[in-house]
């Protein structure tokens, strides 16, 4: 349910209103609003009369949130929510592009991309210090080493850096190093991280299971909304189905499906969403003429010989071709990337 408040409520009003919900045994969550003062409920609704909140002195309205996500709904909040990484807007008109190595494997190979990547304009770093990885023999990451790695990089060339959190216990390791914290598909449904996530400051991207829902990723995201924390992106990455050709088949749908029914910025990873370094190009620019607010890309100087997920990484020269082609793309459907900040002098 959400009260929508008149737009001459005064304050005492709203504190009533607010304190009848916390006597009905919800949370209330203020709603931004830029006109109106919009009061949420968290909880069981089912003991609660709305003719009784109704009548309260203030109270304009009171609209029934229908799907099961509440915070993360366009009925909570209609306006899009812009989430700030470093100094780019996402959600904002223009497409985001994150970039950089599926996993951080030595300090000279990942300066090395990160110096190639900030001259492209690229001003978020991607790269993995934990890996969640199918076999347990396979390459599980630089762990905390991986980090301070990509904290490195972002005093040298003023990236910012996502990176992936695996349990609860790394949340604060992790949220030290990082500017935004990534949820993987294997984690989507692990509702004690994502609880954990929630109570920490840092932005959130938060990767749709690979035989998830759009209704589960929503409720995956309501968990961290509903924690406290406010800045979640969704990241479209693939998901499986009978089709063999390539590893997952990335839902096109998706992304204005979820631009429809949520406030949150939508991202793309076509590098997972395909697998397949030959198509990361085609989905990328769908994606953008889709509506994604951003763009998620794996990329590595010599991918025959990466520790992980060298087939569907981009060389940088084919990186930097691309994202030439996804800006006249952008400019078609009258967005741009995001542009980047001023070029950050090196430290010695």
């Amino acid at each position: 349910m959400l009260v929508v408040m008149r737009v001459d409520a005064q304050p005492a009003e709203v504190d009533q209103v607010m304190a009848r919900i916390k006597e009905f045994g919800n949370t209330p969550v203020l709603a931004p609003g830029t006109e109106r003062i919009c009061i949420g409920m968290l909880g069981d609704e089912r003991g609660i009369n709305p003719d009784e909140i109704l009548l309260m002195s203030g109270v304009d309205r009171v609209v029934p949130i229908l799907a099961p996500y509440k915070l993360a709904s366009r009925d909570f909040q209609p306006q899009d929510t812009i989430v700030v990484v470093g100094d780019q807007r996402i959600g904002d008109p223009g497409v985001v592009l994150m970039a950089g190595p599926c996993s951080v494997e030595s300090r000279a190979q990942t300066m090395e991309l990160a110096e190639m990547l900030h001259g492209m304009g690229v001003r978020i770093l991607r790269g993995g210090a934990f890996k969640p990885r199918t076999s347990p023999y396979a390459f599980q990451g630089m762990g905390e080493n991986g980090l301070q790695i990509l904290a490195d990089v972002r005093e040298r060339f003023g990236l910012a850096i996502v990176t992936e959190v695996m349990g609860t216990d790394e949340v604060e390791l992790v949220g030290q190093y990082a500017d935004m914290l990534q949820i993987g598909t294997r984690n989507m449904q692990n509702y004690r991280l994502l609880e954990a996530v929630g109570q920490q400051p840092k932005p959130v991207l938060l990767k749709r299971g690979m035989s998830s829902t759009l209704e589960e990723l929503l409720l995956a995201a309501e968990y961290i909304l509903s924690a406290g924390n406010r800045n979640v992106v969704l990241c479209e990455r693939g998901i499986r189905t009978f089709e063999r050709a390539t590893r997952y088949t990335f839902d096109v749908n998706a992304i204005p499906m979820l631009k429809l029914l949520t406030h949150l910025p939508v991202i793309a990873d076509p590098s997972h969403g395909t697998g397949r370094w030959d198509l990361v190009g085609p989905i990328a620019r769908a994606a953008v003429a889709a509506g994604a607010d951003g763009l998620i890309i794996e990329v590595h100087q010599h991918p025959e010989e990466a520790l992980s997920d060298g087939a569907q990484s981009l060389r940088p020269e084919r990186c930097a071709a691309l994202i030439e082609e996804l800006r006249r793309v952008s400019r078609a459907i009258g967005r741009d990337l995001a542009p980047p900040s001023a070029p950050t002098r090196r430290v010695a």
